[in-house]
């Protein structure tokens, strides 16, 4: 067909071609200039500034990924909506505005979800470089972005008059099926995804389960590595990982320390007085330790206690250790400047020679004589 003759079927006047004409320039001018103005404007905000609004770093990288083909063709269609266009052409470019606006929607979220994910990442893991993100979070972004363009194409072929109920049942169907098949598979897949999304722990933590503890050393898809104190590594499901109650030490600030110390029950009380006072002494000369209080808390007749807490300000394991061993030793030599024992007290146990039947009874002053009393020690 002569495109003289496609266009006098169009019905289209030189001057109304002339004026879709100008006015798609004029709107590409327009548009083109609008995204020059917003990028330049965003690309000087400087990188404190940027990082105090996520918002403008987001905007400045989705929209430059903006495409010079879209804004050609989106100028071309406002032009032509300045045409009376006949039936037909007038449903075709109604399907153009979509595909056009659509493909540049996709494009934008595509390149938004990317760059917030890796920002979201990066801030709550200051540690790790910008190519350092770990196989779960590329596995979301992926997800996410493969979610936008399913539901750009579906919408598309929704827009094109094409029946996609049929479809998007027959996914559905083919989902749950394969979702029963590797229902273990998805169930740790799904655990790495809550693990890299609400951190838990991170590599490099000591944490501690029921089962086990250990240093974390990679978060996979479906296990996590540990490094035991031992040395060993342990392997474990992030499913089952997540169902235990789980203890992150290298998150503690401070640590609770709560010991007893016991003594002979025939101590004076005089002496038992002046315990707490020595203990709250020698504890406040300790290093990074706060004295939180010491009482006596029990009385038996097998031992007097003293419950004492104190709060050491710095979580380093080897503080605790060393902090422990003088508090212990302080405690030893406290009792001993005292002259308190902590020896138990002596238990004493009565042993009698079996009776024969017929035999005479043992007077029972023989019963109590001195070659038949024992002495023994607690626990014998």
């Amino acid at each position: 067909m002569d495109i003289r003759a496609f266009i006098a079927s169009l019905d289209i006047t030189l001057p109304n071609a002339l004026f879709a004409v100008a006015l798609a320039v004029c709107a590409f001018l327009a548009i083109h200039g609008a995204l020059a103005l917003g990028r330049r404007r965003l690309n000087q905000l400087g990188d404190e500034e940027r990082a105090h609004r996520p918002v403008a770093e987001v905007l400045r990288k989705t929209l430059a990924r903006t495409s010079n083909l879209v804004v050609f063709a989106t100028s071309v269609l406002i032009g032509l909506s300045a045409l009376d266009l006949p039936a037909p052409w007038n449903e075709r470019v109604s399907h153009l505005w979509f595909l056009t606006l659509g493909l540049q929607l996709a494009i934008y979220l595509h390149s938004a979800i990317k760059v917030t994910a890796r920002r979201y990442f990066q801030t709550h893991d200051q540690a790790a470089a910008d190519s350092q993100v770990t196989i779960a979070h590329t596995l979301i972004i992926w997800v996410l972005q493969t979610s936008v363009w399913v539901i750009f194409a579906l919408a598309l072929l929704a827009n094109l008059g094409i029946n996609i109920t049929t479809f998007v049942a027959s996914l559905g169907i083919g989902g749950i099926a394969i979702a029963l098949a590797v229902q273990n598979v998805l169930g740790d897949l799904f655990a790495s995804l809550s693990i890299a999304i609400d951190k838990p722990f991170e590599v490099g933590d000591f944490i501690s389960t029921s089962k086990t503890s250990g240093t974390v050393e990679k978060v996979g898809l479906k296990t996590t590595r540990l490094r035991a104190s031992s040395g060993e590594q342990i392997i474990v499901s992030n499913a089952e990982l997540l169902k235990d109650t789980l203890s992150n030490f290298k998150r503690m600030v401070t640590r609770r320390i709560v010991y007893n110390l016991r003594a002979h029950p025939d101590t004076p009380p005089a002496l038992a007085e002046k315990v707490p006072a020595a203990i709250a002494e020698f504890i406040g000369r300790q290093d990074k330790v706060r004295f939180d209080r010491a009482h006596l808390s029990k009385y038996t007749q097998d031992y007097i206690e003293w419950e004492v807490i104190y709060t050491i300000l710095d979580a380093d394991y080897t503080l605790f250790m060393d902090t422990q061993q003088a508090v212990i030793l302080a405690s030893m030599q406290m009792f001993a400047d005292l002259g308190i024992s902590t020896a138990p007290r002596a238990q004493q146990l009565l042993l009698q020679d079996a009776v024969e039947p017929g035999a005479p009874e043992v007077p029972h002053d023989r019963a109590r004589h001195p070659a038949t009393l024992r002495s023994l020690p607690k626990g014998a």
